[in-house]
């Protein structure tokens, strides 16, 4: 992928399709036109998944909360989230099987009535699911095996219900989305900001005015059609095509904290069904270490960054510690994010139902006629592909092009060739460590061989970034060249994901990504160091914040 080459590209062709917005559903919109033969243009105003995307649960399911309430209230809405959510799982695991795998959850109860309530509700769920991922049955466990598979859990417990669902790297599988769309022909660009809309003397949109925020530049971007997938921040496009829209997204923020995996062990994630503002909380093995989240509140704010606050921290603790054995403290907490997520209101033109339980996960495809514009409304990362194709269905029935979608079976970037124990055979061919093998082939698929290659080379990029994590130098080198990072937070945060997971240890590595970034970016010394600093002054931010 390369930005200087695609920013070329968007200021000099012309376009069937422009995409703004780079999270999974503007990037899956992006690989389905692609496919279907569209010329598409993709901009980015920050990076790649740099919102919503790279900030999620890492969970690939139907949501266990949304068949209950389906159930309690009658909902049939939220039964057809359910449906939606378990259809696209197999689909998920199977195109990108580097960047998602199956995941087992242990849901304990504390009582035999609770066990059979539960294993009722996990056997729904896994009835509703398609069946085609052949992940495993749930049942129930008693309480000698569940503490076997989860030793650090409270003796209290009765028993538990197992069941299955998918956990992904949502950072690097909307980058996979990113360059299988190139693939396919499309033209991305992350740093690139939408500033105004140009219309002909109808009113329709026939250009967008953009800036690119690393050099400052404007310029114009042509296409025959337009489509907004901007998520929490979709109603600010909406009303610039068309001050007279209402708003239609309510924001809703969510933190997780992250721990170490020493406080709940095992490959194994566990699910609370119960929390005082009625939502599931989850404490998932990710990266080594053991990911708690999440909450759920309104945030209409959105100029406001959604970090994560001491009351947070404490909300998530508290909820965890009846459920573990050893106590916890605030000093165990070693990152923390913060995103929120596009929550779709009614349409008040249409609809006079305002009340919060009608705000789904669900998504919508609205078309502007006034300006032209469509918009991508709601949705959440596991039905993103189902998303993206009602959103090209509606470009190509405007445009008058019926072709099918075909991203159902199309691998991503990296999926061809991949094994599990692919590691083995880079191991084979490089000087690295297992771990430093596995890591590469579970987050660059079959491309692994070519940091190999990158690190063989230049010996120095293979060396780790921080003893304790199998991150190498040649991924930031790889990262500026083939995955347009610009940034630390791009390396750090999403290429790889060590800020999610370790705010020290991220702040530790930051004067030598600085350099390695740099060396690629054409920045000087003095550039390097400030990068440097500012990005340490953040972490340290973060440190205070809880």
């Amino acid at each position: 992928m390369s930005r200087n080459d695609n920013l070329e590209k968007l200021q000099n062709e012309h376009f069937d399709l422009c995409i703004i917005g780079g999270g999974a559903s503007g990037a899956g919109c992006a690989l389905d036109a692609a496919l279907r033969g569209l010329k598409v243009a993709l901009v980015e105003k920050t990076d790649f998944a740099a919102e919503t995307s790279s900030k999620s649960t890492k969970l690939i399911h139907g949501g266990v909360r949304y068949l209950e309430q389906a159930f309690k209230n009658l909902d049939f809405g939220q039964l057809r989230q359910v449906r939606h959510g378990l259809e696209e799982r197999h689909i998920l695991l199977h195109n990108a099987p580097h960047l998602a795998r199956p995941l087992a959850l242990v849901t304990p109860v504390f009582s035999w009535f609770e066990g059979l309530y539960f294993t009722i509700g996990l056997k729904l769920y896994g009835w509703f699911a398609s069946g085609r991922d052949n992940l495993p049955p749930s049942r129930w466990l008693n309480k000698a095996e569940t503490l076997r598979r989860m030793p650090g859990l409270t003796r209290r417990l009765h028993s538990a219900v197992l069941y299955y669902d998918g956990q992904l790297d949502d950072a690097r599988y909307c980058l996979a989305l990113a360059q299988s769309a190139q693939e396919a022909g499309a033209v991305a660009a992350n740093y690139v900001e939408v500033t105004d809309f140009q219309k002909n003397t109808g009113g329709k949109i026939e250009a967008v005015k953009a800036r690119d925020a690393i050099s400052g530049t404007t310029f114009i971007i042509k296409a025959r059609q337009f489509l907004n997938c901007t998520g929490p921040y979709s109603d600010a496009i909406r009303q610039m095509a068309n001050p007279e829209l209402p708003a239609r997204i309510r924001p809703s923020k969510g933190v997780h904290l992250v721990l170490p995996a020493s406080v709940l062990p095992g490959p194994d994630a566990l699910l609370i069904p119960k929390t005082p503002d009625g939502r599931v909380v989850f404490a998932i093995p990710f990266e080594g270490s053991l990911l708690l989240g999440t909450t759920d509140h309104d945030y209409p704010d959105l100029h406001k960054e959604p970090l994560l606050e001491a009351e947070e921290v404490d909300f998530l603790l508290d909820t965890l510690q009846p459920y573990i054995v050893d106590p916890l403290d605030k000093q165990q907490v070693k990152a923390g994010f913060g995103g929120l997520r596009p929550l779709l209101a009614p349409d008040k033109r249409r609809s006079a139902d305002k009340q919060t339980k009608r705000l789904l996960r669900d998504h919508e495809v609205e078309y502007d006629p006034a300006s032209g514009l469509l918009s991508l409304l709601g949705g959440k990362w596991t039905t993103y592909r189902l998303m993206a194709k009602d959103a090209v269905d509606a470009v190509c029935r405007l445009a008058g092009v019926p072709v099918a979608c075909s991203t159902e079976s199309h691998l991503l970037v990296g999926a061809a060739g991949y094994t599990a124990d692919g590691w083995t055979d880079l191991q084979a061919q490089s000087s690295f460590d297992a771990d430093i093998c596995q890591h590469l082939n579970q987050k660059y698929g079959s491309q692994a061989p070519v940091l190999a290659v990158l690190a063989a080379k230049r010996p120095e990029l293979a060396r780790r970034l921080h003893p304790d994590y199998p991150y190498i130098a040649a991924e930031v080198t790889y990262a500026a060249q083939a995955e347009m990072a610009r940034t630390l937070h791009d390396v750090l945060a999403r290429r790889m994901r060590l800020e999610m997971i370790d705010w020290a240890a991220a702040k530790m590595v930051a004067p030598m990504v600085a350099r390695l970034l740099g060396a690629e970016l054409g920045w000087t010394p003095d550039m390097q160091e400030d990068e440097s600093n500012k990005y340490v002054a953040f972490i340290e931010r973060l440190f205070k914040e809880i």
